[in-house]
């Protein structure tokens, strides 16, 4: 089984997901054709890059893993992020604010992309089976249930040395979330905007962190959501039969059970236009 098989991804202005015969979709903004997966096929897992809230450039990159373990990338390459051609044995990856991140089957990470703050420095890391970008730091988690971070640490979102039997994590903008074995979640970053406050969530499957909200979903398939709520992203509670969630930077996507995707808050780009998706699958 695969380590991050993600059947959802959402960036700034964009989202993806992963349907069960291996092929991709994906709606929204396509300046710099992140959305241009129409062909890709084979595809276990997809990531989308995110826009740094403070740029508006609109350009962004979309990263699909292939069940034989070779990458595929769309869209901005402006630092590169897009150059995966010529990975191989690839089990999970990530996308981020200019970069990309794979795990390989032995463990070790490969990382291609904009690495000024550090956060492409992951080289060193051993036994990771998940990772995550947020803009500036990227979360990797190790089988052993610890969890290591690099790059702009000027919040404390990179502060997860002490984190133990984890099952995910996930970097948004200026926090990091982890989801214990135990179906508790834990927080560090900027709690300003909430994203942190995951402290009474409980019995929960699954998690993703957004720029500045956080989302999850409890083994009952009930849909959680803390943090900024400016356009309706955290609007979530009456959400049902969720498996998968996926975060923005302002908006959220839920899978259903029946394969069929829900959406809330920001649609300036028509991001959140899933309604007609169908067969997308978990793993």
């Amino acid at each position: 089984m695969l380590a991050n098989s993600s059947p959802l991804a959402a960036g700034r202005r964009h989202s993806v997901g992963r349907c069960s015969d291996g092929t991709v979709l994906a709606v929204g903004r396509t300046a710099a054709a992140e959305c241009r997966v129409e062909r890709w096929d084979g595809v276990v897992a997809v990531a989308a890059g995110n826009v740094h809230a403070a740029r508006n450039t609109g350009r962004s990159h979309t990263v699909g893993l292939r069940a034989d373990g070779t990458v595929l990338a769309t869209g901005w390459n402006g630092d590169g992020q897009c150059e995966v051609a010529g990975w191989r044995g690839v089990t999970a990856v990530a996308a981020g604010w200019r970069r990309t991140l794979g795990v390989l089957a032995n463990g070790r990470v490969l990382a291609v992309g904009r690495s000024s703050e550090g956060q492409c420095d992951v080289q060193s890391w051993r036994e990771m089976v998940v990772l995550s970008c947020g803009d500036w730091h990227s979360v990797g988690l190790r089988a052993d249930g610890s969890a290591l971070a690099v790059g702009n640490n000027r919040r404390g979102q990179c502060a997860v040395e002490g984190w133990r039997d984890l099952a995910a994590v996930s970097a948004g903008c200026l926090h990091t979330v982890g989801l214990r074995a135990d179906g508790m979640a834990v927080a560090t970053g900027d709690r300003s905007t909430g994203a942190c406050d995951v402290d009474e969530w409980e019995d929960v499957v699954t998690l993703d962190a957004g720029s500045y909200h956080t989302v999850g979903v409890t083994a009952s398939g009930r849909a959680l959501a803390v943090g900024d709520n400016s356009h309706g992203q955290c609007e979530v509670g009456a959400w049902r039969d969720i498996v998968a969630v996926a975060a923005g930077s302002a908006h959220s996507l839920g899978l259903r059970a029946d394969g069929t995707v829900v959406s809330a808050g920001n649609n300036a780009d028509r991001q959140c236009e899933v309604d007609a998706w169908s067969g997308v699958q978990r793993s």
